[in-house]
């Protein structure tokens, strides 16, 4: 069970590389939200890919590689906010397998233990505190593979969002199912997905929710696509701007 430690005053910030590519605006929303704790955000320029890719398609040495690269961006002892489940679990968990056997394996550890999802964070170390401040709406939330299995942050999600008084969450049929991406299996197995999305955007459209969010770019990326395609008006954002939208900050 992990240990939460006291609100910090600094923290770094992970925006992840799909984020910064595809919606920058859900990368400041997060940081408004953060510097809304009273805790001051500081973002390095330099860093890119968590190496999530290389590592799921089995290259170990390329994986690690750009594992040290971000690393040693982030020198002081603070922590590093991740706005994504699937890289925040890279990350915390599967840096510490890479280098387990390697000499810097204790560094490496430290480094781990100071990586937090960003709804795990506002939840467990900010212990936020939101105040609606919308409309009566409904929504609906996707939470990927890595961020329900590795970092246990769909509850966390869900406890921010139940959090306002106008907004009714409902749940989807077979909510723990993957909609399709897994980044490189969406490559590679193209057929697959396809299936596996859409019975997700099905069950999305089912519940009749007038909002669908999540907190991993990858998977509305994906369910997005699927929904364009399919002609259907449901669209996705990030849970972060949806937040901070109902809180009345943007």
């Amino acid at each position: 069970m992990r240990i939460y430690p006291a609100k910090p005053d600094k923290v770094y910030f992970y925006a992840t590389c799909l984020v910064d590519m595809f919606d920058p605006e859900a990368g400041l929303d997060a940081i408004t939200l953060l510097e809304q704790q009273g805790i001051e955000v500081i973002f390095i320029e330099k860093q890119t890919c968590c190496g999530q890719p290389a590592y799921s398609s089995g290259y170990d040495q390329e994986a690690k590689q750009v594992a040290l690269s971000q690393m040693a961006l982030f020198e002081e002892d603070w922590p590093v906010i991740v706005l994504s489940g699937s890289c925040g679990g890279t990350m915390h968990h599967h840096y510490r397998r890479l280098f387990k056997a390697d000499d810097n394996h204790t560094e490496v550890n430290a480094f781990c233990d100071r990586v937090f999802e960003f709804t795990e964070f506002l939840v467990n170390v900010c212990r936020v505190k939101l105040t609606d401040q919308g409309e009566a709406t409904s929504v609906v939330m996707h939470t990927s593979c890595a961020a329900r299995r590795e970092m246990n942050v769909h509850v966390t999600a869900a406890q921010l969002l139940k959090q306002l008084d106008n907004v009714e969450l409902r749940e989807q049929a077979y909510e723990s199912e993957c909609c399709g991406f897994g980044g490189t299996f969406a490559v590679r197995h193209p057929n697959i997905s396809q299936a596996m999305v859409e019975d997700k955007t099905r069950h999305l459209s089912e519940t009749q929710a007038e909002e669908l969010v999540s907190a991993d770019w990858g998977c509305l990326l994906n369910i997005n696509g699927a929904l364009e395609y399919q002609g259907k008006p449901m669209r996705g954002r990030h849970l972060a701007s949806f937040l901070l939208e109902r809180t009345g900050g943007k």
